[in-house]
């Protein structure tokens, strides 16, 4: 199948939006509520559908009918530790159909392109420790796991 990898306009909102829970598609810890692994990452895009996110962009990868196969979600900000200009990669979804066919790839690609060209020297992103398959993807793309985050319940 072939497939287009594109800047996101407004009219993809529905088909991104429907694509959110995929961030969920994997062993979650049993303390996390699946839905929280994507309620900030919706809001953020909608932010960007209504035109109040210019720190962020989005790119479309489309088969040949226009079908939505997977998305990225980017925003500009500083780096954690050096401050310098960077890019955080909010989301990262290929659809269930289009696993396997370099979609995410082509979808990477082109964010770090973007952010590249809108002046980011890095680009960071978060994953769970228990998404093995993902981790793997980003290593294989050249991401290099530096930082740990824990979390430990204080309810009684």
């Amino acid at each position: 199948m072939s497939f287009q990898v594109r800047s996101g306009v407004n009219e993809d909102g529905e088909a991104i939006l429907a694509l959110m829970p995929r961030l969920a598609a994997f062993d979650v810890p049993n303390s996390r509520n699946p839905v929280d692994l994507w309620r900030s990452d919706a809001a953020m895009l909608q932010r960007w559908l209504d035109g109040k996110a210019s720190e962020c962009f989005v790119h479309v990868a489309v088969d040949d009918a226009r079908k939505m196969l997977g998305f990225t979600l980017v925003s500009l900000r500083p780096e954690l530790l050096s401050h310098e200009p960077s890019a955080h990669l909010e989301a990262i979804v290929v659809g269930e159909g289009a696993e396997g066919m370099g979609v995410g790839r082509a979808l990477l690609a082109a964010a770090e392109s973007e952010a590249n060209s809108q002046g980011a020297l890095t680009i960071t992103l978060h994953v769970f420790a228990s998404n093995t398959r993902a981790r793997g993807f980003y290593e294989q793309s050249g991401y290099d796991g530096e930082l740990l985050r824990y979390i430990k319940e204080l309810a009684e």
